[in-house]
């Protein structure tokens, strides 16, 4: 089934596939390295094993990921680098070896795993390859959830082919990064890896191989903003942002099209559960956007986003399905505000949501509020316990430069922007924002603060 992408590969040839460290490969090379892993490494992995690949993006990483496809094998992608971590995933995911990349060379382990969940042993009946992820779990144990790979791969068979240059940003745990990934190989481009990701980075990355697309974060877009990286390098390149993983700010949006006025913005969605939708956004300027997909369904229930489709797990390994519904319908957990026209548009999480003596906030509104203010580089709000109305709305801020009366000017800001119960009692004043290696905001978090 998943033969068209090898032949792919071949017929794109020499053109390039990947650049990483000031290394090109093409498209022959990425196939031939293919090849290579097949004769000296997978002539020792089972079909239908459980392997783990251990690092980020690489040459060597992406081959062997590939191999591992062809070879049926059921695949976890580990970037986590604390020891203790990977032994978790490991054990979560029913390991049966580990493939660690050390010096481009490839060091194969074995694992002597526990019985087999009922998921993985059916998948290896099928003889189809998979995919296992985990959730973020930052607020709670990372959820190992299973792919159909094969299905998951198709889903970008006979996509037209283009030639452009794009960053893969998320990391190659995450079903954003593989989604990159996986477009960029399947219409013959161009992938770029950081080594690192940080603004100046990813910028000079645009500069120096005339990126066209970068995918992206509302939060890793406003670090560019706040450390100028955007000034300090030629964009010109660059014609489109897609951003997604968590809810944008339509004054961070404002502020991002003034920095980028040639660029296109497009607000991606997905999750790891059901795989990536293909969106369009209202404009460059709107946070709505329209669900085009023929392989998935959405419908919207109490203001929360229910999917279906036909690239979803097979279940999770070591969690209930709570999250779905017995028909199959993915709750996301994602609250929406809809248009006539069928536009949509992500206002916050069900489970981030501040019960004020039952009035209910969502702190993205309140961030977009405050963002709009010129003493503000970034903020984050979020609920706190309180005595007499259950909960009470707090605000962490980057200034600018120092404000001794911030509060005060916070407060008299939203007054006529907000109802009264969704102005923050208390601020803090912070060095920076806290967040994940994905990019997301976290919210509640331990802070170096001073409370005024």
């Amino acid at each position: 089934m998943i033969n068209w992408i090898f032949d792919n590969f071949k017929i794109f040839g020499n053109k390039i596939a990947i650049n990483y460290k000031n290394r090109s490969y093409t498209y022959l090379q990425l196939f031939l390295q293919i090849k290579k892993i097949e004769k000296e490494i997978i002539s020792n992995v089972a079909k239908n094993e459980v392997i783990a690949i251990i690092g980020d993006y690489s040459f060597e990483s992406i081959a062997v990921l590939f191999a591992l496809s062809k070879n049926r094998n059921i695949i976890v992608p580990i970037t986590s680098v604390a020891e203790n971590e990977i032994k978790d995933k490991i054990e979560e995911s029913f390991c049966d070896k580990i493939i660690r990349i050390v010096d481009e060379k490839y060091v194969v382990e074995n694992n002597i795993p526990k019985e087999k969940h009922q998921i993985i042993k059916d998948l290896q009946e099928k003889n189809s390859s998979g995919l296992i992820l985990f959730s973020s779990g930052s607020t709670a144990k990372p959820k190992a959830m299973i792919h159909d790979f094969d299905i998951l791969l198709n889903s970008y068979k006979n996509k037209k082919k283009k030639s452009l240059n794009m960053i893969v940003f998320l990391m190659f745990d995450h079903i954003g990064g593989l989604n990159t990934l996986l477009n960029i190989l399947s219409i013959g481009s161009t992938m770029i890896i950081p080594e690192n990701r940080n603004p100046d980075d990813i910028c000079k990355l645009i500069q120096d191989y005339k990126i066209t697309v970068l995918p992206s974060s509302p939060t890793f877009l406003n670090l560019i903003l706040m450390n100028n990286s955007h000034n300090k390098y030629d964009l010109s390149s660059l014609k489109m942002i897609t951003y997604g993983t968590e809810t944008m700010p339509d004054s961070l949006l404002i502020r991002l099209k003034n920095s980028f006025p040639k660029v296109k913005f497009l607000q991606t969605f997905g999750t790891s559960e059901t795989g990536i939708a293909n969106t369009k956004s209202k404009s460059s300027n709107s946070t709505f956007m329209k669900i085009e997909n023929l392989d998935l369904e959405y419908k919207i229930v109490e203001n929360e986003l229910w999917l279906k489709s036909k690239t979803q797990i097979l279940g999770y390994l070591n969690s209930s399905m709570d999250s779905f519904t017995k028909d199959g319908w993915f709750k996301t957990g994602d609250l929406v505000e809809t248009l006539d026209d069928g536009y949509i548009k992500i206002i916050g999480r069900n489970k981030e949501v501040i019960n004020v003596g039952g009035q209910k906030v969502l702190p993205s509104e309140v961030e977009s509020v405050i963002l709009y203010m010129k003493e503000i580089e970034d903020c984050i709000v979020y609920g706190e316990k309180n005595l007499i109305t259950g909960q009470t709305v707090i605000c962490d801020v980057v200034l600018k430069e120092d404000i001794s009366n911030i509060k005060v000017l916070i407060r008299k800001f939203c007054k006529d922007k907000l109802d009264n119960y969704k102005i923050p009692t208390k601020v803090n004043i912070v060095d920076k924002i806290n967040f994940t290696d994905r990019f997301k905001k976290i919210r509640g978090s331990i802070k170096k603060s001073v409370s005024i």
